[in-house]
Order: structure tokens, then C-alpha cells, then sequence
């Protein structure tokens, strides 16, 4: 469904509602500028949408390890 930001504004919990069984395409200016889904979304989908993104060495343990060193101190 697609609605406008002003219709999502005015009736934030009635849209809430309805994403747990519809995706809610929010436009301004006609534009898309967010998508409200639910919280069981598909990780197969989100898996997806990630290839070709990701580079192809990439590993779950490599990117722990990048995301933790992150925030590690450097004193």
C-alpha cells in the first residue's frame, strides 16, 4: 500500500497496524521515501537484497572482527 507522509502522519497507528500483514510505502512529492514492514520480515529477501553488495570474501567472522575493532579503545 502507498500512502503519503502527511495520511501517515495523521494516522501513525492505524498504519502500524496494517504493516504486520502489508508493506506500507510512504511517498512525498509522489517519491518513495520510506517502507514500513513488519517485524517478521523474510531474512531470505534481506539476504538477497545484499548481493552484489557485499563484497565476495566476505565472511560473518571477518565482519565480526571488523565491526568489534571498531570500538575498541585506543588509549
Amino acid at each position: 500500500m502507498r500512502v503519503t507522509a502527511t495520511e501517515f502522519k495523521t494516522h501513525i497507528g492505524k498504519y502500524l497496524r496494517m504493516a504486520n500483514d502489508e508493506e506500507i510505502i510512504i511517498t512525498r512529492n509522489g517519491k518513495r521515501i520510506a517502507k514500513l514492514t513488519g517485524n517478521a520480515d523474510d531474512k531470505t529477501e534481506i539476504v538477497k537484497s545484499l548481493v552484489g553488495i557485499l563484497p565476495k570474501n566476505a565472511s560473518l567472522e571477518k565482519s565480526r572482527k571488523e565491526r568489534l575493532s571498531k570500538h575498541e579503545s585506543h588509549d
